[in-house]
């Protein structure tokens, strides 16, 4: 069931839903979410059926903003049992907004959501109709929506309702309500920061740069290790299409197209640099912003998948940190 999330009594339904255990696809700022009762483990454990998801692969959790500055802190003391100074930092800098803090859980809570890892993953989305739905959620006693990308697991990333609905034609009709509420303005997923050890930790790049985390929590922000918890989206195969993708600068990109000529068949193309493919290549031009790139990444991998090709040749991102987030994405898409 797909609703305008205009219609205020939209709103209302899908926050019934949460709260009496169904599952709700919801537009954030980065990507649509498959959203339960992150306290429901029935809920939840529907969450891991549909997209077919292993069960010790956590789900972040998301958090209505209230009313004040820090609204979101009666979510984040249900959930967390400890916030760290610097994590507290990051919370006033970008919440509501793409980050995920992975904090210490509080024993008893979310513990399905939390792939029964002693840590849980907190987000305070800043897409309107999201807050709309969590505030009303928590009107009927919902205290948090674990919300996963709405897609089969390891798959593209949805960032239209449409997409949603594509993902899951499995479901028997009325099991899924879908809140529309247009393309997602980021269009990748959110930083993820582990905020359990004495020190902040990148898990996850996004459109937040390590250099913006810095300057607001006040200390540096190491790289992943061993001892990083699981947490979301960060497997190294990830974000897939059904065809392959491969990753190749200009240059390659140009000669392997000069050697295949006119025998292209099968291959489509998303590039930032002037190519001379075969006309029935199919092709989308890769903006030379980030954040508009970010924006576009998935529907185009999306739609350039839906033309039928077994290879899908995409430009390699330029480097600098703004372009962290999407060579992310497509290095897993790739892997």
């Amino acid at each position: 069931m797909l609703l305008s999330a205009k219609d205020p009594a939209a709103i209302d339904a899908a926050a019934q839903r949460l709260a009496e255990g169904s599952l709700v696809g919801m537009p954030t700022e980065t990507v649509y979410g498959l959203a339960a009762d992150a306290d429901n483990a029935t809920a939840v454990h529907r969450i891991f059926e549909a997209k077919g998801r292993p069960a010790d692969h956590p789900l972040i959790v998301h958090l209505a903003a209230g009313s004040s500055a820090s609204g979101w802190r009666h979510g984040v003391d249900h959930y967390a049992r400890d916030v760290p100074a610097f994590a507290a930092a990051l919370m006033q800098a970008f919440w509501p907004g793409p980050l995920t803090l992975i904090l210490p859980r509080r024993e008893g809570v979310a513990a399905v959501a939390a792939g029964g890892q002693d840590s849980v993953g907190l987000r305070c989305p800043a897409h309107p109709v999201a807050q709309a739905l969590l505030k009303a959620a928590a009107a009927r006693g919902v205290n948090g929506v674990a919300a996963p990308s709405a897609n089969r697991f390891g798959r593209v990333s949805p960032t239209t309702a449409a997409h949603v609905a594509e993902e899951f034609t499995a479901l028997a009709e009325g099991d899924l309500l879908i809140l529309d509420g247009g393309a997602c303005p980021v269009g990748i997923e959110s930083t993820i920061v582990d905020c359990t050890r004495p020190h902040p930790v990148l898990l996850r790049p996004g459109m937040l740069t390590t250099a913006q985390l810095e300057a607001a929590c006040g200390q540096p922000v190491r790289e992943r290790d061993e001892a990083a918890p699981r947490a979301s989206g960060t497997l190294e195969s990830h974000y897939a299409p059904r065809a392959k993708v491969r990753l190749m600068d200009a240059r390659q990109l140009r000669a392997a197209f000069q050697v295949l000529g006119h025998d292209a068949k099968g291959i489509a193309l998303y590039a930032r640099s002037a190519m001379e493919p075969a006309r029935q290549v199919p092709r989308r031009r890769m903006p030379d912003d980030a954040a508009a790139a970010a924006r576009e990444l998935f529907a185009v991998l999306r739609e350039l998948d839906a033309t039928g090709v077994r290879l899908i040749w995409v430009e390699t991102p330029p480097e600098g940190v703004e372009w962290d987030g999407v060579r992310d994405r497509l290095e897993r898409a790739a892997a």
